[in-house]
């Protein structure tokens, strides 16, 4: 490809995210399309009425593929919104969230599986998050919070496996519907973790030993007090990170105002530089001399011929 049409392509590049950056920055366009959100997620809890269904199958999946359009010219509006730099699209977990939700409605196995589809139109839901910055900040705090989350799981896991033995080894003879199992103590026990029962489960340990208030006692101080508040912590400091993280993501306007007068200025110095180096390649120096004017020079002037002679 030559120079020149390699100029023109990034100018219809630009042009192309410009105009698309207009509509999907817009107000009236974010209101649209989590109005249509908010529809379909309508439309699918109205299919869950088999009457509904039944009287109006054809409507609903006219509505359906109404639905498909609009977010397909919508990821499409997204895509060339980016058209001049399309790494940050693909930079963008949301952009890859509904590029896979919108193409997946295309395949062949997704149309033809309706449970799979069903699903598919339900993951549409959660694209409404896209709008509602502080449902992006939950979110993104339960994704950095899964680290701290998965040890305190394996903690948890671990202290109600010895709990549970323990209490299998007490309580197995006389309660065993809570304690005949290691699966229905570790049942009992995950129950009391919320403090549900918890009365009724040391009244009965009472009867059996007195040591059992010294079970209970320490399995809620460590299980129900200490864990779940060491879980909390995780997530809090996962909601801070991830507000800052928002916060950070998120253009001020100020600063985006200033940007855009950098680009211009820049803009205008290229082409600035650009009329420079034309008009120095127009100047006269550097015009070719007409053969004529050589070779009047060159010529000997009839004065000097007659001097000669």
């Amino acid at each position: 490809m030559t120079h020149d049409g390699t100029t023109r392509l990034a100018t219809a590049r630009r042009s192309t995210a410009h105009h698309c950056r207009a509509v999907t920055e817009s107000r009236w366009f974010a209101v649209g399309v989590f109005a249509l959100i908010l529809a379909n997620a309508v439309v699918l809890g109205v299919e869950t009425y088999d009457g509904v269904v039944h009287r109006w199958h054809d409507e609903l999946k006219l509505i359906e593929y109404g639905f498909l359009a609009a977010f397909t010219v919508e990821i499409l509006l997204r895509v060339g919104a980016h058209a001049d730099r399309p790494k940050d699209f693909l930079r963008d977990p949301w952009n890859l969230f509904d590029l896979a939700v919108v193409l997946s409605a295309f395949l062949p196995v997704v149309r033809e599986n309706a449970t799979v589809l069903r699903l598919l139109r339900l993951a549409r839901v959660l694209r409404a998050a896209r709008f509602l910055p502080q449902l992006r900040i939950v979110l993104a705090a339960v994704a950095r919070s899964l680290p701290g989350t998965v040890s305190f799981l394996l903690v948890g896991a671990l202290l109600l496996y010895v709990y549970a033995m323990v209490g299998w080894v007490f309580f197995a003879d006389n309660a065993p519907e809570h304690y005949g199992s290691i699966g229905r103590a570790v049942l009992t026990l995950f129950l009391l973790m919320t403090l549900d029962g918890l009365g009724d489960a040391v009244r009965d340990g009472l009867e059996i030993s007195r040591w059992s208030i010294a079970y209970y006692a320490s399995y809620v101080l460590l299980a129900s007090f200490v864990l779940v508040n060491v879980l909390i912590g995780v997530v809090i400091t996962s909601l801070d990170e991830a507000r800052e993280l928002e916060r950070e993501n998120t253009p001020d306007p100020a600063t985006a105002t200033d940007a855009h007068e950098q680009e211009l200025r820049a803009r205008i110095t290229e082409a600035r530089l650009a009329l420079d180096r034309l008009e120095e390649s127009l100047s006269p120096e550097r015009l070719p001399t007409p053969r004529a004017n050589t070779a009047e020079r060159s010529a000997p002037s009839p004065l000097g011929r007659g001097t000669l002679d």
